[in-house]
């Protein structure tokens, strides 16, 4: 087992040899089962919406949530069954097909950040990306927009310690000089003083910030943050627990060495017994 070469930040050619995306990944290692997730999200003027598709062990969700800031309107399901089609994610593209909101996604390009760190007795994985251009469809009973933001996509996949608990914050916006900014922002997970998931992306190019601090809801280190919209959730599966809830808002003040002009964002936290 490679994880004496942990934490470990790519993308690049010494990444560990140990069972990572894309290839195959075990059920179990080292007494811990599996957990791997993928979420996407939009951020818009005119919406906010997030799809998501996660996995612990043998249990699937999917889930997603969407934010109309022009109606003032949020609306949102979760899914538990492993064979929903209600949430798509297929490489750029991602399909929502729900009762009430339907909804087709197309991702652009965006310099994605790696990170392989180590847990209790084994490691978990992530991929970033953050700031890429989305054009989407949206479609609500009696409203139908064509919509162009920038997004957010997280891959992770993992061995995860039983007992989880995040922070976490990803968003786009435009300094105050003017040149497109996003960022990924996290605390409890995957986030060693180097080599951590942190990163924020100045005109399209990635780089690692110091240590997160989160202040409750109103924001992380220089970032202010004004929610518009919640979305929670509490679950009990088997031996499964989580406890989860998303905020949708705006984002000010400063973001690195950056002032920020305007951002669109999320605000999450996640405890888990997985």
């Amino acid at each position: 087992m490679e994880r004496e070469a942990l934490p470990w930040r790519g993308p690049g050619p010494d990444r560990p040899p140990l069972p990572l995306p894309p290839g195959p990944m075990p059920l179990v290692v080292a007494g811990r089962p599996r957990k791997r997730w993928r979420y996407v999200a939009l951020f818009a003027e005119e919406l906010m919406l997030c799809a998501a598709r996660a996995e612990v062990g043998p249990l699937a969700q999917s889930f997603w949530v969407l934010w109309d800031r022009e109606r003032g309107r949020r609306l949102s399901n979760s899914v538990l069954w492993p064979t929903s089609r209600e949430v798509r994610l297929d490489g750029p593209r991602v399909e929502v097909d729900a009762d009430g909101m339907r909804a087709s996604l197309r991702l652009g390009e965006a310099a994605p950040v790696e990170s392989i760190c180590p847990g209790e007795r084994a490691w978990s994985w992530t991929r970033k990306r953050a700031g890429m251009p989305v054009e989407a469809t949206v479609e609500t009973p009696g409203r139908r927009l064509t919509v162009r933001g920038f997004g957010v996509d997280d891959e992770s996949a993992g061995y995860h310690d039983r007992r989880t608990s995040w922070r976490w914050s990803a968003g786009v916006g435009t300094a105050a000089d003017g040149r497109p900014v996003a960022w990924n922002l996290v605390a409890g997970v995957n986030d060693p003083p180097r080599n951590s998931e942190r990163a924020i992306w100045v005109d399209g190019e990635p780089s690692e910030p110091p240590p997160t601090r989160f202040h409750g809801e109103e924001g992380v280190d220089g970032l202010r943050f004004s929610a518009e919209t919640e979305h929670a959730r509490e679950e009990s599966l088997l031996l499964v627990r989580s406890r989860y809830r998303l905020l949708f808002g705006t984002f000010g003040g400063r973001l690195g060495d950056l002032e920020l002009a305007h951002g669109l964002g999320v605000m999450e936290r996640h405890d888990a017994l997985w």
